[in-house]
């Protein structure tokens, strides 16, 4: 089975992608360079499929390390580029960090990858690039409008630069991954979301609030034209999101891709607000969560959620888990990383 190397594959998503490539049989090679992750994750990984993948602590930054590895590795038949600074909030407060670290690790890789005969690459991308949308669900066809934050334009630069790559290249095919709000863990509860410091993400805070680890969750805004005032967002399950790297590696793969550039957004097709998750929480949790209304924060639009027809019918793909899924296991996560070890 194909060699498939996974950046920032002890991250979130990219744990998650780990485990649903090597139930299908890939042997999976994993670059992290340990700022926002874990290495006990591989021993996650490892207790859920039985495999332990090859692992790699290398900064992408560094162009010599990044073409080294390409030197060693060259059998790599994929690509699935997930590691990147990832919070909008922070990017506006450290745009410079966000650009070097986004877009010069992509490029690093990229020219590390060219030289390889097979290149199939998967981009993890954003809903962000949408930017405030003018109609909704967004579908793969609605206007790419300037990024509000310095994290969605990194997102929408990258798009940019593998397009051009397609342009240019016989043997390098391409798949952007626009996904919306990635939230829950697997239901082992052995890989889960691991923020280092405080969360940039909701559920995360929700569920440390919840375990007494943080004294109150902050909602930002509740005056926002939405029916509860909060922001709405299309929050999927992460192992619904992995499963759909998986499918779009192996469209690539066994040459089932219409163009050598080609974007799906992945999503529930539905949105649910701040309020509506904290709900779900408390419902499934049966515990009350302490939480209060903040100021709007920089950066956040009003709504956003996806059409997702196209991937369901190019892909084959669907979200199958619902919210109070998500919920119950990133519950099951928090409690089981909080025990007194």
């Amino acid at each position: 089975m194909a060699k498939i190397l996974v950046t920032g594959g002890l991250g979130f998503i990219g744990s998650h992608t780990v485990v649903e490539l090597q139930k299908k049989g890939f042997e999976v090679v994993i670059i992290d360079n340990l700022s926002n992750s874990s290495l006990a994750v591989l021993d996650g990984i490892k207790a859920i499929t039985g495999i332990k993948p090859d692992f790699e602590n290398i900064d992408l930054k560094d162009k010599s390390l990044v073409q080294s590895f390409f030197n060693k590795h060259k059998n790599i038949q994929g690509i699935i580029h997930f590691a990147a600074s990832k919070a909008v909030g922070e990017s506006v407060q450290e745009p410079l960090m966000y650009y070097e670290n986004n877009i010069n690790s992509l490029i690093y890789l990229l020219q590390g990858y060219a030289p390889l005969e097979s290149q199939n690459f998967i981009f993890s991308s954003s809903c962000t690039v949408y930017g405030e949308p003018d109609q909704l669900p967004i579908n793969e066809d609605a206007l790419i409008k300037p990024a509000i934050s310095p994290y969605g334009n990194t997102k929408q630069i990258g798009e940019e630069i593998i397009q051009d790559v397609c342009k240019v290249s016989t043997n390098f095919n391409a798949i952007s991954l626009r996904y919306f709000n990635p939230i829950g863990a697997h239901e082992s509860a052995l890989i889960g979301e691991l923020p280092l410091g405080v969360p940039q993400n909701l559920v995360p805070f929700i569920t440390q609030t919840a375990i007494g680890k943080r004294n109150q969750l902050a909602v930002f805004g509740d005056d926002y034209p939405t029916p509860d005032g909060t922001c709405i967002r299309d929050y999927i399950h992460v192992v619904d999101l992995a499963q759909a790297h998986v499918i779009a590696l192996s469209r690539l793969l066994d040459k089932n891709h219409k163009n050598n550039f080609e974007v799906f957004n992945l999503g529930t097709g539905t949105g649910s607000s701040v309020l509506e998750v904290i709900h779900s929480f408390e419902r499934v949790s049966g515990k009350k969560l302490n939480y209060r209304i903040a100021e709007r924060r920089a950066g956040d639009v009003v709504s956003v959620f996806a059409d997702t027809k196209k991937a369901n019918l190019e892909l084959g793909w669907k979200a199958k888990l619902t919210l109070d899924d998500a919920m119950r296991s990133a519950w099951k996560w928090e409690q089981k990383i909080s025990k007194p070890s």
